[in-house]
């Protein structure tokens, strides 16, 4: 067990912030007490360069290979947690249109009213290309709401009709309708993994941690909030 003197930080991206949030007392009763900061890989990437500090890093699987190839992640210190689809949601008793094919997919998109994504995480920078790649992207940008963070609350709040991120985001979100998935020929999987800091102080507690990631308690959590568990050593 870790030594419960010491708190853990931990740097993650917002898809796995529910899944943290509900194995905390998991992980406090194995002595991993944590703190942890959330957004974009793409967003904390930039942070990571300018020198800020943590003891476990979790984002795409993407940017812990390249922090591991720069040396600031532990070379073997690496685990795939989960699989994270792209999902699509409306407010809470607000009409389902159909989005289980392509041709439904875009229709539903030029229907809609307005929609929300991400700039900077995965789901939004996906987004962004498959509006170009199905000829739409003039009518959909002119609706849009882009912005970095949970795009769920906007619909929530009526601010907008739909918003598009990972499905494990749009969790995070009371007061919405999940569609659900994107069809499967515009759907990009993307993989978060978690790695150890190379300059922590605490190394044993930070492998600790990530190990109990993959323990059945985090899988069932991943599960509950829309993740498809690896659990696998990268």
């Amino acid at each position: 067990m870790a030594d419960s003197r010491f708190t853990l930080r931990v740097l993650s991206t917002l898809g796995l912030r529910g899944v943290m949030t509900e194995i905390t007392p998991v992980l406090t009763r194995r002595g991993l007490d944590f703190t942890a900061s959330y957004g974009a890989s793409n967003i904390l990437m930039p942070r990571i360069a300018a020198g800020e500090a943590a003891d476990v890093a979790i984002l795409t699987d993407a940017a812990i290979e390249d922090l591991t190839r720069r040396g600031v992640v532990i070379d073997g210190s690496r685990r795939d947690l989960a699989r994270s689809a792209i999902g699509i949601a409306v407010r809470a008793g607000a009409a389902r249109p159909n989005i289980r094919t392509v041709d439904a997919f875009k229709e539903t998109i030029l229907a809609a009213r307005s929609i929300a994504f991400s700039r900077s995480g995965a789901s939004g920078l996906h987004f962004a290309k498959l509006i170009e790649q199905l000829g739409i992207a003039a009518e959909v940008m002119r609706k849009a709401r882009v912005f970095d963070g949970v795009v769920g609350e906007l619909p929530a709040k009526g601010d907008v009709e739909m918003a598009v991120q990972q499905v494990s985001e749009l969790k995070l979100v009371d007061g919405i309708d999940i569609l659900g998935a994107l069809p499967d020929e515009l759907q990009k999987i993307t993989v978060f993994s978690a790695g150890v800091f190379a300059r922590t102080a605490r190394p044993a507690a930070a492998g600790l941690l990530i190990a109990a990631l993959a323990s059945p308690e985090a899988m069932g959590a991943m599960r509950r909030q829309g993740l498809e568990p690896v659990g696998r050593v990268g």
